[in-house]
C-alpha cells in the first residue's frame, strides 16, 4: 500500500467529531488544547 494509498483512506474516513476544537486557534501546541478542553470540563456539572 502506498503512501497515496493511506492519504486516500485517511480522507475517506468518517468525520470526527471535533466541535470541542473549535475555540482552539490552529497551530496550537498539546498544553493550549489541553488548557481549552480542562476549561470546558471545570465547566461541565458533574453528574453524581
Amino acid at each position: 500500500m502506498g503512501a497515496n494509498t493511506v492519504t486516500q483512506n485517511m480522507s475517506n474516513s468518517d468525520p470526527t467529531d471535533d466541535a470541542h476544537l473549535a475555540d482552539v486557534p490552529d497551530g496550537a501546541g498539546c498544553t493550549e488544547i489541553w488548557e481549552r478542553l480542562s476549561d470546558g470540563r471545570d465547566e461541565e456539572p458533574d453528574e453524581e
